[in-house]
């Protein structure tokens, strides 16, 4: 009979630890921390741009003629479009012209 109570025990052990690798591996995959557990050191990226209204760029646009068209503050149009590179767009090129940066 001890025999079973022990290979219960070392079974319920077992899944313990499954259960607890298993959460580990989903927190590192999301990128979150359990606890303590994970790089407590690192700061976390800073939240990614929300846009709200897109504009496909034409042929012959450009960024300074999209800004006055939209009546567009250019910083805030650079906040929004962070990946932008304003001397080369392209036609077809979703532009956010509506949205918040943070």
């Amino acid at each position: 009979m001890a025999v079973i109570v022990s290979n219960k025990k070392a079974a319920m052990s077992r899944n313990l630890v499954l259960l607890f690798c298993l959460l580990l591996i989903i927190s590192f995959a999301e990128g979150k921390q359990l606890g303590s557990i994970g790089f407590g050191g690192l700061k976390a990226a800073p939240r990614a741009p929300r846009c709200q209204k897109v504009y496909g760029a034409k042929l012959g646009d450009t960024c300074d003629g999209i800004i006055q068209k939209f009546k567009l503050n250019a910083s805030h149009f650079s906040e929004i479009n962070p990946n932008l590179n304003r001397d080369s767009i392209f036609v077809g090129q979703w532009l956010c012209i509506v949205g918040t940066a943070k």
